[in-house]
This record gives C-alpha cells, sequence and structure tokens, in this order.
C-alpha cells in the first residue's frame, strides 16, 4: 500500500506527521508492505509548517492527467492513499495555510482531478476544506476541524458528527488528533486490528473508535 502525504506551506504539523507515522510504522511491521512518503504539488526540498517545522520532501504528486489517461507509469507512481492535511484554515493566513491554498485554487483542483481519476483521498482536520473547495466533498459524507463544520456544510458535504467518516474512496477526520485515528483504522482495514492496536501501543495512543 502507498500512501502520500501532501504537504504545502503552512499545514498543520501534527495533522500530517501524525499518521506518516502510523504508516511508516505499519510499514516496519508489515516487512515494507506500506510505504508512506511526503509529496508537494511542485518540486521543492522542504515545506514550512504552521508551527515553524522544517518537513524535508521525498517527492512530487503525480500528474492527474497521466493518472487519467491511463499512463503505466503515472499509475505505478499514484498512491493508494493520498492523505491531506489542514492548517491555518480559520486563521485566514494568506501567506501560508490551508486557507492560503483554497485561495490559489492548484491544489483543490489537483485533489479533484486526482479523485475522479479513482485514487482514495483522506484528509485531516482542515484539509477537508480543500477538497471541498475541489468539489470532492460536495454530497458526500465527510467531518472537518468544529471551527470549519458550517463552512464544510454550507459548501454541500453532508457533514457527520464523528471522529473518523469513511464514505469509501473518502475519509475525513475532525480535528488534528484525530489524523492518528484515521490511520489506525485505514491499518486496521488493511491488514488487521491487531497490527493497529501494536501501532497505538507503540506511539502510546488510546484510539478513539468513532468511525462512521
Amino acid at each position: 500500500m502507498r500512501v502520500q502525504v501532501l504537504l504545502y506551506d503552512g499545514f498543520d504539523e501534527l495533522d500530517g506527521i501524525g499518521p506518516y507515522e502510523v504508516f511508516d510504522y505499519a510499514g516496519e511491521y508489515t516487512d515494507g508492505a506500506v510505504e508512506v512518503s511526503y509529496v508537494t504539488l511542485e518540486e521543492r526540498e522542504t515545506v514550512t509548517a504552521s508551527h515553524g517545522t522544517e518537513v524535508g520532501v521525498d517527492g512530487t504528486l503525480v500528474d492527474p492527467e497521466a493518472v487519467a489517461a491511463g499512463s503505466d507509469e503515472a499509475s505505478a507512481d499514484a498512491p493508494d492513499l493520498l492523505v491531506v492535511p489542514g492548517g491555518g484554515w480559520t486563521a485566514r493566513d494568506e501567506a501560508a495555510s490551508a486557507w492560503a491554498e483554497a485561495q490559489k485554487g492548484d491544489i483543490p483542483a489537483a485533489l479533484a482531478a486526482l479523485h475522479e481519476a479513482g485514487v482514495r483521498i483522506a484528509s485531516v482536520c482542515t484539509g477537508s476544506m480543500l477538497l471541498a473547495e475541489g468539489g470532492v466533498t460536495d454530497g458526500r459524507r465527510a467531518v472537518t476541524h468544529a471551527s470549519a463544520v458550517e463552512e464544510l456544510r454550507e459548501s454541500g458535504a453532508e457533514v457527520v458528527d464523528a471522529r473518523v467518516v469513511d464514505d469509501g474512496d473518502l475519509l475525513t477526520a475532525g480535528g488534528v488528533t484525530s489524523g492518528l485515528d484515521l490511520a489506525l483504522y485505514v491499518v486496521e482495514t488493511a491488514f488487521d486490528a491487531e497490527l493497529a492496536d501494536r501501532i497505538a501501543t507503540v506511539i502510546e495512543y488510546e484510539r478513539r473508535y468513532e468511525v462512521a
């Protein structure tokens, strides 16, 4: 299972790094059956998160048009799951945040195109608002950080009161630490509860079973 975490300047550290750690442990405990990496929309070496952490980038997001066209190379590079963190949405940070990326429009457009091409997408916190901007959550069951729930509802999503919402090819999680629950849920459904619980024990995290 190839998992990619999409980074941009201003993403919340825990939104992206928390799920990354869960999937990295899953890869370690399954002899490499899970591969996780950080990607960006355009080529760059690092990304600066919302609290100032500089994170190294492993590569770039696959071209959605190439995936849609059925390119063998693109299909090989496409993730089985793309995780989209949030960050800085309610602060309306125009320089570096999910809000800034929504205004630019490039990431929402790429997410919409990849989802249309068959890529399963998961969002953490206000990462769902980037999906909403691209129309991915229209008419779909979803959740986001409490501060943006009404905006998500107004965008056309069917807001569900749950920590993690599984709507098939679209997974969404509430605020910040819920990204851990989302990642552990993905591990459990892809492998088994024993593996997910083992990872939760290692990171000393008490799982919350509010998946709808």
